[in-house]
């Protein structure tokens, strides 16, 4: 029997190795579990599957087993993004939504995220919950799924309709349509919607291919040469964006085709809801997002906290407080105007309107919030290295080994969620193990990109 854990934002394993039938059966048999015995007398699950292999199967395989318990099910018609299904979670009350989805991992894998009522992440206490009620093996109603149907007890709504309605209602679709954008779905999710409410951008990568052309789905700029280049090639396109697998993840591009980190579009979406839409609140971002947010804060006014990582811990926040916006470094981000969940398409929509209502390109934008915070560069590398190298680093970060980084001596650290080594007041080393992938992030912010790459050098040199 296999030992499934949750990791930093659901259960991820690769198919047809620990992720099969029988498994995800036995991880649907404890949320059904878990459901009825947390319901209000009616019990109702939604569920939905992106893009990936064996989406369909596994929805079905989980499907059945909550309607076998008498739990109410609305399953998603074809595949959704993840903010769809947690937008759907609150929309039909349901006491948990569930999404078969590995998120931005690479394509030989597939996942299972469950959604909170309130449309956002389950927390952390819940996840553990469900995880102490799976079961060592679990029965299978997979062939009665057919007659749940017929039943009616598994009912199919057009989740991705009632989430287009949402958009259309959140946004001056007509400004942002005087803007022309180039859109990578990365196979991805997100591509229906675009296709759907803007026909008329550039679209890269727009096909359902589960295997994600070999590539992991996950918005970084190594991952996106070819829509970076793209937008170097149509001097036309004023700005571009691109999503992960699930689509609840972002990343951005100026007009020529230079990538735009999440650290600035959180930047940039604090300035815009303060400045321009006069909304406040409070800032709530994971360990590993920029020092500069701290000076943003101040300068309007805005309390600011620092989460652990993994946006389940932000959501948490969220459903508590008055969150203005609240985001990670890895593209997941929230504001306040919308449900408590990481939604790249809505990010996206929230930069561009600001773009078409100001009449600025995103790198004017970005200037304007360099004069309140100072300028500064960012980066990540991922280390695909032994777990007994991994974790022999991360032990030497504990024993306070690291004292400099070539040239650059360690000057405080903090271990919120692993180890952020300053090299001066606002510049530091990250280094920590993914919770989510066999890999050591290794993250810095710098002054400017060239000592930012020098920096991450010297890190490996120390480090390996």
């Amino acid at each position: 029997m296999q030992n499934i854990k949750f990791g930093t934002d659901g259960w991820r394993a690769i198919i047809a190795k620990d992720y099969t039938v029988a498994n995800v059966e036995r991880v649907a048999t404890a949320t059904a579990d878990w459901v009825l015995l947390n319901n209000n007398g009616k019990p109702k699950i939604v569920i939905g599957h992106d893009c990936r292999f064996g989406g369909e199967l596994f929805l079905k395989a989980s499907a059945a087993i909550f309607a076998s318990k008498g739990i109410d099910v609305i399953a998603a018609k074809g595949f959704v993004s993840t903010p769809m299904i947690s937008y759907a979670t609150k929309k039909f009350d349901a006491q948990i939504g569930v999404v078969i989805t590995a998120s931005h991992n690479p394509p030989s894998y597939n996942g299972f995220k469950l959604k909170a009522q309130f449309g956002g992440p389950a927390s952390p206490a819940v996840i553990a919950q469900v995880e102490d009620l799976i079961p060592s093996n679990a029965d299978s109603y997979l062939e009665e799924f057919d007659q749940l149907v017929q039943y009616g007890k598994i009912v199919f709504e057009d989740l991705e309709t009632i989430y287009c309605q949402m958009i259309q209602a959140s946004f001056d679709m007509d400004a942002i349509k005087t803007l022309k954008f180039g859109y990578d779905a990365m196979y991805g999710a997100g591509q229906n919607v675009i296709k759907r409410l803007f026909p008329e951008s550039f679209k890269l990568h727009c096909e359902h291919n589960p295997s994600f052309n070999e590539q992991a789905p996950e918005p970084i700029h190594k991952n996106l040469l070819e829509f970076s280049q793209a937008l170097k090639q149509d001097p036309t396109l004023q700005v571009g964006f691109a999503n992960d697998g699930d689509a609840d993840r972002i990343g951005m591009y100026d007009g020529n085709g230079e990538f735009v980190d999440s650290h600035h579009i959180i930047l940039l979406l604090i300035h815009y809801l303060c400045k321009y839409k006069g909304l406040s609140g409070k800032i709530v971002v994971a360990f590993s997002v920029t020092e500069k947010i701290v000076k943003l804060c101040k300068h309007y006014g805005l309390d600011l906290e620092v989460t652990k990582i993994g946006f389940k811990y932000i959501a948490e926040k969220m459903t508590v407080e008055d969150v203005l916006v609240g985001g990670e470094e890895s593209g997941g981000i929230a504001v306040g105007t919308f449900i408590p969940e990481r939604d790249g398409i809505f990010i996206a929509l929230t930069i561009m309107e600001f773009m078409a209502k100001t009449g600025k390109s995103i790198n004017a934008l970005i200037q304007e919030v360099y004069e309140i915070i100072g300028s500064f560069a960012y980066s990540r590398d991922d280390l695909h290295i032994t777990e007994t190298l991994k974790q022999s680093i991360i032990q030497n970060c504990k024993n306070g080994k690291y004292e400099a980084f070539g040239q650059y001596p360690v000057q405080s650290v903090r271990d919120t969620d692993g180890f952020k080594f300053f090299i001066s007041d606002d510049e530091w080393v990250m280094i920590r193990p993914s919770g989510t992938e066999p890999v050591l992030r290794v993250y810095c912010e710098a002054e400017n990109a060239q000592k930012v790459r020098t920096v991450l050098d010297k890190v490996k040199e120390t480090i390996l």
